[in-house]
């Protein structure tokens, strides 16, 4: 029997690699400005984006699905970058730079006094695929004059074809990343109409 211990330690230690566990690690998600236009260098209009408010359930790190019989699928592995309501806020003004080239379209958080005529408020219903193969962005939105007054809220609703992942795609929530940058370039060229 010893002399076949030293046979069988080879297919052993083989065996036990087997069973070291796989490091799965998440993929972390960034959304970006996709308008192209001109350089910022004017100083007007000088608007600041509030965070918009968000459904709860979009209110978390990971990235969340809602299924067609009223169920929310909770993306462990793909995770936000940043909270979702600031990511927003920050592509939003990125677009309205690139739409207006004003340098003083900020997220409100980045003005130090109120030295921006008008604040944007965005309040989400929905952000997020649905059964058919698409995203939704529906919301409503206003520009608030800082100087009194109140305005009335605008209702925007879009659609974008998400595109199914390419085989042996690692990055799987690529395409849906792609459609919720549309998704805010259609809401930031209607927002950037009223400017």
């Amino acid at each position: 029997m010893k002399p076949l211990l030293p046979l069988l330690l080879p297919f052993c230690l083989s065996a036990c690699s087997l069973l070291v566990p796989i490091e799965d690690d998440p993929v972390r998600h960034l959304l970006e400005a996709s308008v192209s236009g001109k350089t910022p260098t004017a100083a007007n209009p000088s608007i600041a984006i509030a965070r918009p408010s968000l459904p709860p359930y979009l209110e978390r790190v990971e990235l969340v699905t809602r299924t067609g019989d009223g169920r929310l699928e909770v993306h462990e592995k793909n995770l936000w970058s940043e909270p979702l309501d600031a990511a927003i806020t920050r592509v939003v003004a990125d677009n309205l730079r690139r739409l207006t080239g004003s340098t003083n379209i900020q997220p409100s958080t980045n003005f130090i006094t109120r030295d921006y005529s008008d604040l944007v408020e965005i309040r989400i219903e929905r952000f997020d695929p649905l059964p058919d193969g698409t995203l939704l962005l529906e919301c409503t939105w206003k520009l608030q004059p800082i100087g009194g007054g109140d305005a009335s809220p605008k209702a925007f609703r879009t659609t974008v074809p998400v595109q199914a992942p390419m085989e042996g795609d690692f990055n799987k929530m690529a395409p849906r990343i792609s459609a919720m940058n549309e998704a805010i370039a259609r809401l930031s060229r209607t927002i950037g109409k009223s400017l």
